[in-house]
């Protein structure tokens, strides 16, 4: 993809479109199956926002014993966001795998037998009603699978999922990073006009302060020193200086531009910059005393604010 410039003077924003491609979003869906003789394994991740990384596993029953290896392999991938991690291990049963107790039938049948003889109970004991009852059917342990020896299948459908997970979260990051791109291009914008508009600040001040100096000199007949209209002028030329504030937000606008192209989980490190983003924001617009430069520092702000709300769903 190409790349957008805005020239402001001597400087030029390189704030890439291409940025996007290393933007992940915290947001996403990816899930897996895959069989491998006679066992189904299945893999659903959910992921929201967070600040941190937690990772949620629900594993079916006798294979918790792979929740470390599963972790592992998430945390290994992901930096970022709640993660709800779902595997279901099923294996395609076998006639060995249930047997009937027959003690316990024959104990169930009888004792319902004589039962429903002392109620006066119409008609037999169904056998399909008690072979539902606790113990009737026991399943053969032996036939489990040992949870280290589906770990392979499972390793690899979890992998498959995350990458599934992947493509999801970097479609919106994709999305998101457009979004940035053209925030960031609005703060240039603005920025350009403040900086177009400062030396006017200093000039008009002087008029006003000639204007005012000579009305009094009119009116009063006093006399004042061409030094000290410089001298005042020169105080508040630097009070209102923003040339410094200026620099620096174009350095932090490149830094964020760097980081969102270039680093992989960038969003930490995002949001330090906005805070400094925001602060020489806040600085210009105490220092201009201009109505005109205050108007851009307000559109300034509403980018910034966009921009944070955006990056708290970027890993």
């Amino acid at each position: 993809m190409g790349e957008s410039r805005c020239e402001m003077g001597p400087f030029v924003f390189p704030f890439a479109v291409d940025m996007a491609v290393s933007l992940l979003s915290m947001t996403g869906h990816g899930e897996a199956q895959r069989q491998q003789d006679g066992v189904r394994v299945a893999v659903e991740l959910r992921t929201v926002n967070n600040r941190f990384l937690k990772v949620s596993l629900r594993v079916s029953e006798g294979y918790g014993g792979l929740e470390p290896q599963i972790e592992a392999l998430v945390r290994n991938r992901l930096h970022r966001g709640t993660v709800t991690v779902s595997v279901r291990v099923d294996r395609e049963s076998s006639p060995d795998d249930f047997q009937l107790n027959e003690v316990v039938l024959a104990s169930y049948y009888r004792q319902l037998r004589e039962v429903g003889q002392r109620a006066g109970w119409a008609g037999d004991v169904r056998i399909d009603s008690v072979l539902t009852l606790p113990g009737v059917v026991a399943e053969n342990a032996q036939h489990r699978l040992d949870a280290e020896t589906v770990w392979p299948l499972v390793e690899t459908t979890l992998t498959e999922a995350l990458q599934s997970l992947s493509r999801m979260r970097a479609d919106e990051g994709a999305a998101m990073g457009r979004d940035l791109h053209a925030n960031c291009e609005a703060i240039v914008a603005d920025l350009e006009q403040i900086e177009q508009r400062a030396p006017l600040v200093v000039e008009a001040y002087r008029k006003r302060l000639l204007e005012r100096l000579n009305k009094l000199l009119e009116e009063f007949g006093l006399e004042i020193q061409p030094a000290d209209v410089v001298r005042e002028v020169g105080l508040f030329t630097d009070r209102s200086d923003i040339s410094e504030e200026i620099v620096r937000l174009r350095s932090h606008l490149q830094q964020f531009e760097s980081i969102a192209r270039t680093e992989q989980a960038s969003g930490r490190k995002l949001e330090f910059v906005i805070q400094e983003m925001q602060r020489e924001t806040n600085t210009i617009g105490s220092k201009a005393n201009d109505a005109e430069i205050a108007r851009h520092v307000v559109e300034i702000k509403t980018a910034i604010e966009r921009i944070r709300e955006m990056i708290q769903n970027i890993e």
